[in-house]
């Protein structure tokens, strides 16, 4: 199964609280608080958040984080490379030279492309865009009837 760690999605819910706080500067502590988790894990993540760039940590009494470009500037693939890399599907997708069948591989390419398409899905998610409900269903679910053949 593909997922993201849970730090990748605790980082996202961190940077939701700071997107919906905006103008507000929060401590590690009140992240926490609003985010429901603990803050040893808030301050965890905070690290390869402000590393990339994307939250801004200020020092002294009245210190604490704020996102470093509005949430509408943030896809959500940095929060993702933040916190795990580039990101690839398979190693090859990444790096070239790390696979013994590599020249003869049938389904690297088609790989590339598959990381190609998470990569692009990813980067066209704003962290503004977390903040929003999810739309509904394009389609409404449909109800499939079953008929069994009697015995």
């Amino acid at each position: 199964m593909l997922r993201v760690t849970r730090l990748t999605d605790y980082a996202t819910v961190v940077m939701t609280v700071l997107a919906h706080h905006s103008e507000a500067v929060l401590s590690a502590s009140e992240l926490a608080e609003r985010a429901g988790l603990e803050p040893t894990t808030v301050s965890k993540v905070l690290k390869p958040l402000a590393q990339a760039d994307l939250v801004e940590g200020f020092r002294g009494a009245n210190g604490g984080y704020r996102l470093a470009r509005p949430a509408e500037a943030i896809g959500l693939l940095e929060i993702v490379e933040a916190m795990e890399g580039p990101l690839g599907m398979t190693e090859c997708s990444i790096h070239t030279g790390n696979c013994g069948i590599e020249q003869s591989c049938g389904v690297r390419a088609n790989w590339r492309r598959i990381n190609d398409v998470v990569i692009e899905a990813l980067r066209g998610v704003t962290l503004a865009q977390m903040l929003a409900p999810p739309p509904p269903p394009e389609h409404p679910a449909r109800r499939i009837e079953l008929h069994l053949a009697n015995a």
